[in-house]
């Protein structure tokens, strides 16, 4: 089988704190994978690592590799600009700029190319019907992004990953600061999405991993204890820890 991402004897450290530990895992294309464990564990870590994020934190150490379509995305000659056009981040709370909607969604494409004005307005409007915000919002484009509720705003940060054309999207607990209905529309997007892209989603949230996973990563204090379907995470875990874990009776 062809793996999207690859990551193979992976490790890091903050400073002397020794965050993953000798994690290997490999991500199939075009699915959703689910990371969870208690807080500290190394979720959010790991999902960093995937677009070299963690680099921006002062003292960090990575070692081992992870591969993104065979390539090791820590090669001295991989570029990063490339690499996070190709990997795409969603934050655990919407982050739009303080821009209109129009140029949230406009603005990496003006960053990595110099569209015209055709091609800019066909992506954002592609973009915006992607995760299904277009109808909410084509008569109000030019309105402050920060107007909108925090589940369109969510959507909003989605259609800006969505415009450059990413290959991976990772959601580090993108629905924790949505109520239930916003989360069940943020989720059935993610589902659609899994059509086409390659989706990691870290979550605290047993329940979602369960419901919008396929495969499913169990983390404990760094170490990556158990990974592969997740119905088998949840209803057969071969580890006592997971076991423990998705039954409630830790973290």
């Amino acid at each position: 089988m062809d793996y999207k991402i690859q990551a193979s004897e992976l490790n890091l450290h903050y400073g002397e704190f020794h965050a993953l530990i000798d994690v290997n895992l490999a991500i199939r294309p075009r699915a959703i994978t689910a990371i969870i464990g208690p807080s500290g564990c190394g979720k959010s870590t790991l999902l960093r690592c995937f677009d070299r994020m963690n680099e921006l934190i002062g003292g960090v150490r990575v070692t081992g590799r992870i591969l993104l379509d065979g390539s090791d995305i820590y090669n001295p000659s991989t570029s990063l600009t490339q690499l996070r056009r190709k990997v795409g981040l969603v934050f655990q709370r919407p982050n739009p700029f303080p821009l209109s909607v129009f140029e949230n969604v406009a603005y990496g494409l003006r960053v990595h190319e110099a569209p015209d004005k055709a091609r800019l307005e066909a992506v954002v409007e592609a973009s915006l019907r992607a995760t299904w915000l277009w109808d909410e919002v084509k008569d109000r484009l030019d309105m402050s992004a920060l107007g909108l509720s925090p589940e369109q705003q969510q959507r909003l940060c989605i259609s800006r990953l969505l415009a450059v054309e990413p290959e991976v999207l990772l959601m580090d607990e993108p629905c924790s600061a949505l109520d239930p209905i916003a989360t069940e529309h943020i989720e059935e997007l993610m589902r659609n999405l899994a059509e086409k892209y390659t989706i990691v989603i870290v979550t605290h949230n047993m329940q979602q991993a369960a419901r919008v996973s396929s495969e499913t990563a169990f983390m404990l204090l760094g170490e990556l204890v158990e990974y592969g379907p997740t119905a088998g995470i949840f209803e057969k875990p071969s580890d006592k820890r997971t076991e423990e874990y998705v039954s409630g009776r830790y973290g």
